[in-house]
C-alpha cells in the first residue's frame, strides 16, 4: 500500500515538474537541446567502447608459421579429460582398486 502511494506521488510530482518546465517555449527548447546533447554523448561513449582497433593479431587464423599450434588445435586438448579422470580417481580409490583386482 505504501509503495503504491510513493510511486503515484513520484509520478505526479514528475508530471507537474515536466509540465512546468515545458510550459515556456524557451525552456522547452533548452530541455530539447540538453536531451539531444545527453543522447549524443551517450552514443559517442558507446561507440568508443565498441572500438574495432583491438590488438588481436592471430585470432582464429591458424597460420603455417606456427605449425605446432595448428597441430595442437587440430588434435584437440586432452588437458580437460586428464584432469577429470584424475579427480574421479581421487574420489573413488576403492573402486579403482576393485577394478584393477578384477
Amino acid at each position: 500500500m505504501k509503495k503504491r502511494f510513493i510511486y503515484s506521488t513520484i509520478g505526479a510530482v514528475s508530471a507537474g515538474a515536466a509540465a512546468l518546465l515545458l510550459k515556456d517555449e524557451n525552456r522547452r527548447e533548452k530541455v530539447k537541446q540538453k536531451a539531444k546533447s545527453l543522447t549524443d554523448s551517450v552514443q559517442g561513449s558507446l561507440k568508443n567502447e565498441h572500438n574495432n582497433d583491438l590488438p588481436v593479431e592471430k585470432a582464429g587464423v591458424p597460420e603455417f608459421d606456427s605449425i605446432e599450434n595448428t597441430k595442437m588445435v587440430d588434435e584437440g586438448s586432452q588437458f580437460g579429460v586428464q584432469y577429470y579422470n584424475e579427480v574421479k580417481d581421487e574420489e573413488n580409490p576403492e573402486e579403482i582398486q576393485r577394478k584393477q583386482n578384477a
